[in-house]
């Protein structure tokens, strides 16, 4: 099973370069199955039905959204309750619309997916990962998920590395999502586990981490709250591939995936 993790897909440019590469990925057999993070995916903040709707038809499997998955709730919070392919992080309150997991079948094989929070540095006071991630895998297993590939969306590398290593052997992958900076730490362990501390962002890179330089700029300059808008240059694809035993659910191998967008 060759699974494509894709990071943070960021607005319009991000969307444009899922449309360009994965369906023909696919179709190449390049890769088997798609998990990206979308939290980004509506104008840099949030994302709505109708994108959703759009990234599932361009080839994603699953979608993962973040701390940002709320920030267009209304446009969301009735899709996410009734799509279990969507996920909003486990460690959530309970209270919260959506589900932090799912199970998808592809080419007879039932995949787990997890999606989790960090705490370190993060705007929201989640609750603890380690303890969402035992739960929520203890019910994909259930559900007879012989893969397992976990997407821990978290501002420190260190506190995705350490989930890593806590779910060494026990999951095929863990990737991190968040930061929109491409990680070179790929790895996959003696136990089968494969990781790679961020997958980078799906999105244009002259910018600041996706959004018009000069906004950004003078955010820290001003410290006043001034509007960001989508950048649009130098859009690129970026995420990494998992080559995963259909038979042990061991990871076999984890490349970085890094594409130019050439208009």
């Amino acid at each position: 099973m060759k699974i494509l993790c894709i990071g943070d897909i960021y607005g319009e440019p991000g969307r444009k370069a899922v449309e360009l590469f994965v369906n023909p990925m696919k179709q190449s057999g390049e890769i088997d199955f798609v998990i990206a993070n979308a939290e980004n995916s509506a104008d840099g903040a949030g994302i709505t039905e109708n994108i959703a709707k759009e990234l599932f038809k361009n080839g994603c499997d699953v979608l993962t959204c973040g701390d940002h998955v709320f920030d267009r709730r209304k446009e969301i919070e009735e899709f996410i309750k009734k799509d279990a392919r969507l996920l909003r992080p486990a460690n959530f309150p309970k209270i919260a619309p959506g589900q932090g997991s799912c199970v998808v079948e592809s080419k007879g094989i039932k995949i787990g997916v997890i999606h989790v929070a960090g705490q370190v540095f993060m705007r929201f006071h989640f609750s603890s990962p380690f303890i969402s991630v035992d739960e929520e895998l203890e019910k994909v297993r259930g559900q007879g998920a012989s893969v397992v590939v976990v997407d821990m969306h978290a501002e420190a590398t260190s506190e995705k590395a350490a989930i890593s290593w806590y779910l060494d052997g026990r999951v095929s992958a863990v990737v991190g999502t968040h930061t929109h900076v491409q990680t070179a730490d790929e790895r996959v362990s003696e136990k089968g586990t494969a990781c790679l501390t961020d997958l980078g962002m799906t999105g244009p890179y002259d910018s600041v981490i996706g959004a018009e330089k000069e906004a950004i700029i003078q955010r820290f300059l001003t410290q006043m709250n001034i509007r960001k808008t989508v950048a649009k240059n130098d859009v690129r694809f970026s995420g990494a591939l998992v080559t995963v035993d259909d038979r042990t659910g061991r990871a076999l191998s984890i490349e970085r995936v890094h594409k130019k967008v050439i208009k």
